[in-house]
């Protein structure tokens, strides 16, 4: 099983989600935690997950798997069926520059503001989550918003791992604990309906994370717009954005990829993850719909399609930097063969809303 497999098993049982957060026991999501404390050289979608050993990757899903059974999500997501024909896509209006604006107005935003940081990833932010780290060598900084109501189940459980320190970011009060001699978090209180969790590994030691901390500033929409990478996917670009992916890439009967409507920021691989798990998922379900109905055409069709992504420009340009191709082309070979993926919802994110 590769690494984003695990990923995805991780994503549905995260301690980050917010509707899942208050339900871990301590120790569970403790373990989380530390286990996906480690940085990565490859990229997983969405939480960067680190499984350097085998037995720790057995020991996290084993939790995973619990969590599951035990602490399903609070909000119901349309999943399709397999065979049921895929629902109608209704029009997505593009965002507009004005309306992008005003949901960039409504975030907290932070920045590193010193010599050499840069922005390395960023995601979410269409609601009161996002993601966005900051990299400079081998440092990493990232920051994690979350809705305020899950501030206290935090708390209590980043307060069992280390004895919390006073900590102000720009005149934002928080908590500073330390996971170990290099990795440093600081929970921010709740303000604005979100509290922020900084997270700094790979730093020298204390003072130096200390210092880093006062180099993190919170900025107008301009200077937070202008952080991000020119290739960093904001709604107001995603339908160009989308095009561009889709270009070399068969779609599946009744898509409309102008009706597929982008939230949030994203990356270039979270990016193009959303839309391949689009376009894939919708090929899937055909393919196993017209097996059921004894449609041979439609079935060559459908399996030709997925079998085409090994060829795709984005998923061959994104396969270099995490695990996301491999477990499209791992699911897209069992079709292939004849086979329908067990798990392929899960393993691709069919019909949740990123």
């Amino acid at each position: 099983m590769t690494d984003e497999r695990f990923d995805r098993k991780i994503h549905d049982a995260d301690p980050y989600r917010p509707e899942i957060a208050e339900s871990l026991a301590g120790a569970e999501q403790h373990l989380l935690e530390e286990i996906m404390s480690e940085p990565q050289p490859r990229r997983a979608v969405f939480r960067r997950a680190a499984f350097t050993l085998a037995a720790a990757a057995v020991l996290v899903i084993a939790v995973a798997v619990s969590l599951v059974f035990r602490s399903q999500p609070s909000q119901t997501r349309a999943i399709v069926p397999p065979g049921a024909a895929v629902p109608e896509q209704k029009q997505a209006p593009a965002m507009t520059p004005a309306a992008w604006q005003k949901l960039a107005e409504e975030a907290p935003r932070l920045i590193v503001d010193a010599e050499g940081w840069k922005v390395t990833h960023a995601y979410g932010f269409a609601d009161h989550t996002g993601t966005m780290a900051f990299g400079k060598g081998k440092q990493i900084l990232e920051m994690n918003w979350y809705p305020a109501g899950q501030y206290q189940g935090y708390r209590k459980d980043r307060d069992a791992v280390s004895k919390p320190e006073p900590a102000v970011v720009d005149g934002w009060k928080g908590k500073t604990v330390r996971y170990t001699a290099t990795d440093f978090a600081t929970m921010l209180e709740p303000r604005d309906g979100v509290f922020v969790e900084l997270r700094g590994q790979l730093v020298a030691n204390r003072a130096a994370y200390d210092e880093l901390l006062t180099n993190v500033k919170r900025v107008d929409v301009k200077t937070w717009l202008a952080a991000l990478p020119p290739e960093i996917v904001t709604p107001d670009k995603a339908q160009d954005a989308a095009a561009k992916i889709l270009a070399d890439i068969p779609l599946p009967p009744g898509f409309d990829p102008k009706k597929v409507k982008y939230e949030g920021t994203n990356d270039p691989y979270q990016f193009g993850a959303r839309v391949t798990s689009e376009v894939g998922c919708r090929w899937i379900a055909e393919w196993d719909r017209a097996k059921k109905a004894g449609d041979k055409p439609a079935m060559d069709k459908a399996a030709d399609a997925l079998k085409s992504s090994h060829d795709w420009k984005v998923l061959n340009d994104m396969n270099a930097e995490g695990d996301w191709p491999e477990v499209f082309w791992e699911y897209s070979d069992k079709i292939a063969h004849g086979e329908l993926p067990v798990g392929y919802k899960s393993g691709l994110g069919c019909g949740t809303s990123w």
